[in-house]
């Protein structure tokens, strides 16, 4: 009896430890490029490392040559907690820290009295930004990935820079 009785406890302890564990397998990698600053006549492309079905951990490059942005060079590390149904998709919060390069107040402006133009230069700056976003991505079955995000971040440590940073866009990609 005692044996029939221990056999059974260990039948319910196996029965009751079996885990229904899923295991997804998903194409972990994004490149995207920033659709939205392209258009404004900036580059921002943007690499994703998915660890996990709910985290993403990435880098964006952006640069411009043009005067009319304040910042001509960042490199932004963030990562990602999604909350939607399909592996690493749907509504996410981001943390991001930046690099930040550029020039702080030019600007130009024309004399009427002289008919002049005159361009002021800004100063250089580089700069360190810690900040937070909101954003949602969907991903097509075969891959494509659209990706809407706003972020806001503040400079930490030069007096030259802008105190606020800003960084969002239209992003179009690819998973592999």
């Amino acid at each position: 009896m005692k044996k029939l009785f221990v056999l059974l406890c260990i039948s319910i302890f196996t029965l009751g430890y079996s885990q229904d564990d899923k295991l997804t397998d998903f194409k972990r990698n994004e490149i995207k490029g920033n659709a939205l600053f392209l258009v404004l006549g900036a580059v921002e492309v943007t690499y994703e490392r998915l660890p996990n079905e709910n985290s993403g951990l990435g880098v964006s490059l952006f640069f411009v040559s043009e005067e009319d942005f304040d910042t001509s060079f960042s490199l932004t590390p963030f990562y990602r907690a999604y909350f939607g149904k399909k592996p690493a998709a749907g509504f996410f919060v981001e943390g991001f820290s930046m690099i930040n390069t550029g020039k702080n107040g030019s600007y130009s402006y024309y004399d009427y009295n002289t008919n002049t133009s005159y361009n002021v230069e800004g100063e250089k700056y580089t700069d360190f930004a810690l900040g937070f976003g909101l954003g949602s991505k969907w991903v097509h079955k075969r891959g494509f990935v659209f990706e809407i995000n706003a972020g806001i971040g503040r400079n930490l440590f030069s007096n030259n820079s802008p105190e606020v940073v800003g960084r969002g866009g239209i992003t179009l990609g690819y998973r592999f």
